[in-house]
């Protein structure tokens, strides 16, 4: 099921839910987890597009292998809010894997996440290489911590 108001997922998810997180790319999927308090973002791997069902097969298997209990995907909405071409990808995407999990799943607005992403990693003094093998799965860590900062001040 496909909840886009972040609030609502929130309360439907158990208390301290362990999430996946996920930037989709049309190359690469970068996955994250949170910890089993869902408090706690961290990036996870990298999964090269192969097909929409080998993708989500290993999807699947690291949301059983984690007991994942939801997903957040990042939503590249345009500069000004608006949702272009990508974000209709996304959305399809989502939808897709509605019929492949009774997860819930929302969006998280991922704009710039990819730029803070190679900017941490910048300062942390990864080379170029290394950026390029970990910058999808290190933004996915960045928009589902933006979700579960939300929904810690959610509960406050």
């Amino acid at each position: 099921m496909i909840i886009e108001e972040a609030a609502t997922f929130g309360k439907i998810l158990p208390h301290r839910s362990p999430l996946v997180g996920l930037d989709c790319g049309r190359k690469s999927i970068g996955v994250a987890v949170s910890d089993a308090d869902g408090q706690i973002a961290s990036p996870l791997r990298t999964i090269r597009r192969r097909g929409f069902v080998k993708d989500v097969r290993q999807l699947l298997d690291i949301v059983h292998y984690r007991s994942v209990l939801g997903v957040v995907i990042g939503l590249p909405r345009n500069m000004d809010g608006s949702e272009g071409p990508s974000c209709q990808s996304i959305r399809s995407f989502a939808l897709n894997l509605t019929e492949c999990t009774n997860l819930p799943i929302t969006f998280w607005d991922e704009r710039l996440s990819t730029v803070a992403a190679e900017k941490a990693l910048i300062a942390a003094g990864a080379s170029r290489r290394k950026r390029s093998r970990v910058i999808d799965h290190v933004a996915a860590a960045l928009i589902l911590q933006g979700l579960l900062d939300y929904l810690g001040n959610q509960n406050r």
